[in-house]
């Protein structure tokens, strides 16, 4: 007995013990999420600190916590455009605030629609008499994009900046497949719809070549024309024309070729920097650390701007990134976790709805949940404005039929108005293995599709035939929207991908215009006056734990600090996109998909969800079950 009584005490001590382990994580975390929430009260007098570490975005994703647990690794940061753009806002009418900073050292990217609302809007603090700064070691397209609209421009002297325009390869995996034996089986309709090139062609078709000379053409000369008008004094031709007698010239410092060709104002570094704000914005009696100032970051400042709540509610739902079946998001466009947002609103007694899109497009059947469930607001005599961000291609497009009105930027990419299906089969691998198939059909249909054995002659046709309708079902539906016959729509349809510009010449987008355009718009339609209404995010509520993630990992709320260096590590940087671009594909090929509206072949935004070392190890996992399966 009594050593049945030690035992039983040594279990009620583990299970105490556990208790109190369990209580104090418990009380931690509802700590943190006491103090880490931001506070208006953080807010003070000086300047506007927006610490650019990571991706501009449309919709921040959610963080995983089991994803992030295995992992071990923060997520990049994120920060959406319409905050960033509500902040400069709030800073040109807010007198604490004496001068703007934009810190970019570890900015990585955004799209050009994204990067020129936010230069529209340090142009508005500029105009309130406020000076905006930037500061980087290293300056790329993205980053000049924005620095343009600064009043001034700070570079750290051993870093530079390079202008490189759209553009660069792609990947083709057909020698490949041939040499694995794997037979990519491909049904597309569209002479441009080159996302199925990469698993048929070793290269570039000149159909694919043209369209995105077109294309990228356009986006090199807008992305021009901003950076021009914003920042008159920049000598882009030297930069682009002859970048080596550029480099050259200034005995292969970048720095100081940036400064004499009008890319920067001034080479500093980050304390000589400090010294130059807290002159336009006061001392910082907090620190007396080298370089600081009096400065407000942006959470809190954030937290003190709440928007508007009067009036009438007029509805912004978000579809932003691959638009997949299921409940996906955010980030990821599940048709049906939109679906549901939308219906949950659908008797919020709102005035009216803009749908924001930010997509290439995916699954067929997720695009068609979500523009039906759109469809069941016009049923009920409620205006819809679809807004297009930087990209509002294929699937992005299909959404789009079920609008009054389109509204896009110039920047926007567009169009790819076409489907495929890729499905891969293993016959001839299996026969290399000795692995033969045999049996008893009962109709040409039976067993089919088999991977093993190939597919038959009938179910080929039958797969080519429900592209087919599918395409008509895509023509039919953007020419009841625009008003066309489907003949008209084929013709400049077929998968071809089209800029904003070219596409309001094409009927496919109704005006220019950004986020709050269509929302006047539409407020306009519902009879509401100026200030009879706001706007009201649909299904952005983020969880506790997202915001608690980031902070106690990287001390801040948007991600994993993104310190990337200079320029050879911006260049290094491609790499992670390189290894995320493969496992894109891949999926493609080996993922469970239906039918796809998906625009494989437009530029490809910055993805905050970066693949690490072990994703990047995943990939040979992806590789081998190409021929597992």
């Amino acid at each position: 007995m009594s050593f049945a009584g030690k035992v039983w005490k040594l279990l009620v001590g583990v299970k105490d013990a556990l208790v109190l382990v369990f209580m104090l994580l418990f009380f931690i975390a509802l700590f943190s999420i006491l103090t880490m929430r931001p506070s208006p009260g953080q807010v003070r007098e000086g300047a506007l600190l927006i610490d650019l570490d990571g991706y501009v975005v449309e919709e921040r994703s959610e963080v995983d916590p089991l994803a992030f647990l295995i992992s071990g690794e923060a997520p990049v940061g994120e920060y959406r455009v319409h905050d960033l753009v509500r902040a400069l806002d709030g800073a040109a009418g807010d007198e604490r605030i004496k001068a703007v900073v934009i810190d970019m050292t570890g900015f990585i990217g955004g799209g050009q629609v994204h990067l020129q609302a936010v230069g529209e809007a340090m142009d508005r603090v500029r105009k309130a008499d406020k000076p905006v700064l930037t500061y980087a070691l290293g300056y790329g397209d993205d980053q000049m994009h924005l620095a343009a609209h600064a009043s001034e421009v700070w570079v750290d002297p051993i870093g530079g900046a390079l202008i490189a325009g759209p553009g660069g390869s792609n990947l083709y995996y057909a020698d490949l497949l041939d040499r694995l034996n794997i037979n990519a089986r491909i049904y597309r309709v569209g002479e441009f719809k080159s996302a199925v090139e990469p698993y048929s062609r070793n290269s570039m078709s000149e159909e694919a070549r043209e369209n995105l000379a077109g294309l990228f053409g356009a986006l090199w000369e807008e992305w021009q024309a901003n950076v021009k008008k914003a920042r008159p004094a920049i000598e882009l031709e030297r930069v682009t024309g002859d970048p080596v007698a550029w480099v050259e010239n200034a005995q292969g410092d970048l720095a100081e070729a940036a400064l004499d060709a009008g890319l920067v104002d001034k080479l500093g570094s980050p304390a000589e920097f400090g010294e130059r704000v807290a002159e336009l914005a006061g001392e910082d009696t907090w620190s007396d650390a080298p370089g600081s100032y009096a400065k407000t970051e942006l959470a809190p400042f954030l937290a003190a701007t709440t928007p508007s709540r009067d009036g009438k509610a007029i509805g912004i739902v978000t579809v932003s990134g691959t638009i997949v079946d299921g409940e996906a998001g955010p980030g990821t466009a599940g048709g049906a976790r939109i679906a549901r947002i939308l219906d949950e609103a659908l008797d919020d007694d709102l005035a009216g709805l803009v749908v924001r899109v930010n997509s290439p497009g995916g699954s067929v059947t997720a695009s068609e949940e979500i523009r039906r469930a759109i469809d069941r607001y016009r049923a009920k005599d409620i205006p819809v404005a679809i807004s297009f961000a930087n990209v509002a291609a294929s699937g992005g497009y299909w959404v789009a039929t079920a609008g009054d009105r389109i509204f896009a930027q110039p920047e926007t990419i567009t169009g790819s108005i076409g489907v495929f299906a890729v499905i891969p089969t293993f016959e001839d691998a299996a026969a290399d293995l000795g692995v033969n198939a045999d049996g008893f059909r009962t109709t040409p249909l039976s067993g089919q599709p088999d991977l093993l054995d190939g597919l038959s002659p009938e179910v080929d046709a039958i797969l080519q035939a429900s592209i087919n309708d599918t395409y008509s079902d895509f023509l039919e539906r953007v020419g009841d929207a625009r008003g066309l016959e489907t003949t008209a729509v084929d013709r400049i349809a077929q998968g071809r991908v089209w800029d904003g510009g070219t596409a309001r010449q094409q009927n496919l987008v109704d005006q220019f215009g950004g986020l709050k355009d269509a929302l006047a718009w539409t407020a306009s339609e519902a009879g509401l006056e100026e200030d009879g209404w706001h706007a009201r995010f649909l299904g952005q509520a983020t969880g506790q734990y997202d915001s608690l993630i980031r902070q106690l990992v990287t001390g801040s709320g948007e991600g994993q600090r993104s310190r990337r260096g200079d320029l050879f590590a911006m260049a290094a940087d491609q790499r992670a996109q390189l290894i995320s671009r493969i496992g894109s594909d891949l999926e493609v090929l080996s993922g469970a998909q239906g039918v796809q509206a998906y625009c494989l072949e437009c530029p490809s935004e910055p993805s905050a969800s970066r693949l690490s070392t072990k994703d990047a190890m995943s990939l040979f996992g992806q590789l081998r079950s190409l021929v597992a399966n």
